[in-house]
């Protein structure tokens, strides 16, 4: 079953820290660069970071310096390392392969505010 289940969001100051986790099918892993995009209220799903099947990633600029981006195959996984946020990141968090073709998960929710 193609399936990705984001976790790990939550309300944050700004300035804090948080790290999302994607568990995905071994089709979706397996096979894909994998990324991880976030959708604000009354904007696009943006593509925030990406990481290929060798590790090679790719981060937006507007999260450049601040977001890592990983994967651990033998869990299928990968994950966000967010730090310094700021109100801006607040959004539903999404992972998928970069290209989007799967079928959505939940996503998480990260909001940053004080």
């Amino acid at each position: 079953q193609v399936q990705l289940v984001e976790s790990g969001g939550a309300l944050v100051q700004p300035g804090g820290s948080l790290r999302l986790s994607c568990a995905a099918s071994t089709t979706i892993f397996s096979f894909n660069t994998m990324g991880w995009f976030r959708q604000a209220p009354g904007k696009q799903r943006e593509l925030v970071a990406s990481i290929t099947l060798r590790g090679i990633t790719n981060i937006a600029d507007s999260v450049k310096g601040r977001f890592t981006i990983s994967r651990d195959s033998t869990k299928n996984s990968i994950f966000l390392q967010m730090n310094s946020l700021k109100p801006e990141d607040t959004a539903v968090y999404y992972c998928n392969s970069a290209s989007g073709r799967y079928k959505w998960g939940q996503g998480t929710q990260v909001t940053v505010s004080s």
